[in-house]
């Protein structure tokens, strides 16, 4: 079947919303993706979808049955299976001509040069709580000249940031030094949705750790998440579109139909940050007293 396989033929459905050159131009792109699970798996199939003939991907997990409510790869043939196997596997079913590089040890700073090495654009796939790598990560773009995009997956909504070279730095937007992981989540969370629209209907905040690095998740959020993420890639890798580079970003929530542009000149050092940190910090120490009530 793979000798059956026709680039031109798999991927002419989506001319017109690009031109033939442009197109092409996309097959001869190389997207590094870290983290294969929950975005990261979606993000890889829907760019192979769009026509990329290229990527650098990593994880070092293996699928668990907890994975199953929102990650792309999820299924009870892969259970207990590598994650960046699985997902190149179901890639490759798609366009047999992929050029993918696998990282099964993850991304680390000793291997971060490497993973970079080729990639026209990095996408954030990473477990939300994998602060450290997730800096390292973005310092190396930045360092590289490298665009990056982060599209959180937040109630049954996205919110998008992009970090593009010569602009503001991921680690200049969230000020994340000398943090604590707690800090850092909140940190994180606020900096990627200041309007935080999915707050108003989560219905049992209890499922929220911090401490045990926990939370809700859904499909719908994740799929969201790989759609603006690929019209972002899009624009980027052609050229064409107008790009909301940090300190702007957006957030769509399905749930409540709303979509809000942001603006934080100075990330979450802006004063409205600091009094929306604020805030989470009181409501986080309220949690946790309700908690060790119930205990």
């Amino acid at each position: 079947m793979a000798g059956e396989f026709d680039y031109d033929s798999a991927f002419s459905r989506n001319i017109g919303w690009v031109t033939g050159a442009e197109q092409e131009s996309l097959r001869n792109k190389r997207v590094g993706i870290a983290g294969m699970g929950g975005v990261g798996g979606v993000h890889l199939l829907t760019l192979a979808r769009l026509g990329i003939g290229s990527f650098n991907i990593s994880d070092f997990d293996t699928f668990d049955i907890v994975n199953f409510n929102r990650q792309a790869g999820a299924l009870v043939s892969s259970l207990g299976r590598p994650k960046v196997d699985v997902l190149a596997e179901m890639a490759l079913d798609i366009n047999p001509g992929l050029n993918i590089r696998r990282f099964p040890q993850g991304v680390s700073t000793a291997n971060l040069d490497e993973f970079l090495d080729d990639v026209d654009l990095y996408v954030d796939g990473l477990d939300f709580f994998s602060f450290e790598t997730r800096r390292a990560t973005f310092a190396a773009c930045h360092r590289r000249g490298v665009p990056a995009v982060t599209a959180a997956p937040l109630g049954m909504g996205t919110a998008i940031l992009v970090f593009l070279p010569g602009e503001m730095s991921f680690e200049d937007y969230f000020c994340m030094d000398g943090c604590d992981q707690e800090e850092m989540s909140i940190r994180f969370l606020l900096g990627l949705s200041p309007g935080m629209l999915q707050r108003g209907y989560l219905v049992d905040p209890s499922r929220v750790n911090l401490a045990d690095q926990r939370g809700p998740s859904t499909i719908a959020a994740c799929q969201l998440c790989a759609g603006v993420t690929a019209t972002e890639a899009l624009k980027i890798l052609l050229g064409r579109g107008e790009v909301l580079a940090a300190p702007r970003g957006y957030q769509f929530d399905a749930y409540r139909n709303r979509f809000i542009k942001t603006w934080r000149p100075g990330g979450n050092r802006n004063p409205l940050q600091r009094i929306g940190l604020w805030i989470a910090r009181r409501q986080l120490r309220r949690m946790k007293g309700q908690e060790a009530v119930c205990a």
